[in-house]
């Protein structure tokens, strides 16, 4: 059985149900799954887990929340190469750019990344489905 840690960090509470659903997901297929904020995640905490599933919402100009997630991120980024990683998290504005950034910052940490998933604000039933197939597909 696999080991898969979904953390992350939520304001409104969009980012928090995308997450549920992530683990709801890898709980289906069969992984031990630990949900986590991100205040509660740090590098020690990788190699514990054999995947790891990211969500943030888009903040500001388009990047990771500042006071929570980003230094959390950031502590971690050193320990991601080789890790199963999917990230996943909403937006209110803009288009969506935060993720490609993060995304191409992921894989330049060397992370295997297994996917991405984002939404505009509140998650709808099709953006939790997918969250679901994400969280399977680290499991």
């Amino acid at each position: 059985m696999s080991k898969i840690a979904v953390v992350y960090w939520s304001g409104t509470g969009n980012t928090m149900k995308m997450a549920e659903a992530v683990a709801e997901g890898a709980q289906n297929a069969g992984a031990e799954v630990s949900l986590l904020t991100a205040a509660e995640f740090g590098p020690a905490d990788v190699a514990a887990y054999d995947a790891i599933a990211f969500g943030c919402p888009s903040m500001g100009a388009e990047q990771l929340e500042e006071t929570e997630f980003e230094p959390m991120f950031a502590s971690v980024e050193g320990a991601l190469a080789g890790k199963k990683t999917a990230l996943f998290g909403s937006w209110g504005w803009g288009g969506g750019v935060w993720m490609d950034d993060w995304k191409a910052r992921t894989e330049g940490d060397g992370a295997d990344l297994a996917g991405t998933v984002i939404c505009a604000n509140e998650p709808d039933e099709d953006a939790l489905a997918q969250c679901r197939d994400l969280g399977a597909s680290l499991a």
